[in-house]
């Protein structure tokens, strides 16, 4: 019934993900309201989206689906907000996420941040091959793991447990306010029926 006419394409659908045609204030607008419409409390909807986006700073690319939710299920917050959350993680935000997160986390350990971040990690993959990476993985990427995942972990926890307090309370007000005005709207027309 609400399918379109003519399919999209694979191509059209990634450049409307990364740049919405109708513009990014509607596709907010479009995704506030798609979020304070979901069944479950307020508190629910906002711990689980919290959860999601502060799972965004962590290292684990292709796991914050299944972090977020296991978050979600401690906070007792809803896991499929979780999941819409972890879209604060997006190939706009990460550059930015990253560099907070490492920068943060190589000063909490004392070390000094480079600024030639992507030069370092090119440089450290190449000094290893496939074949070092199956015989001995521990010794292949314990550079990387040292100078680059621990810093990013420990800069990626602390900014997005930070993070979940900050995102909480507007997802809060805004699922608490338009879940109010919901109730009112069908009090109203219950009395207008009778």
């Amino acid at each position: 019934m609400f399918r379109r006419r003519k399919k999209q394409s694979f191509l059209i659908k990634v450049r409307e993900f990364l740049w919405p045609s109708a513009g990014w204030r509607r596709a907010g607008h479009y995704m506030k309201h798609r979020l304070a419409r979901i069944d479950g409390s307020p508190y629910a909807i906002a711990a689980g989206f919290a959860s999601g986006a502060a799972v965004s700073f962590t290292p684990f690319v292709g796991f914050h689906f299944i972090f977020a939710a296991i978050i979600a299920w401690i906070v007792r917050g809803n896991i499929l907000t979780s999941a819409i959350g972890t879209a604060v993680g997006n190939p706009w935000t990460f550059p930015f996420i990253w560099a907070a997160s490492y920068n943060v986390g190589i000063n909490l350990l004392g070390g000094t941040a480079t600024n030639d971040l992507m030069g370092q990690l090119d440089k450290m993959f190449g000094n290893f091959t496939i074949v070092d990476l199956v015989n001995d993985p521990l010794n292949a990427l314990g550079p990387f793991l040292e100078t680059i995942f621990f810093p990013m972990l420990l800069g990626g926890t602390i900014i997005g447990a930070s993070l979940w307090f900050f995102i909480y309370w507007p997802i809060y007000k805004l699922v608490s306010e338009y879940k109010i005005k919901q109730l009112k709207r069908r009090q109203k027309n219950r009395k207008v029926i009778d």
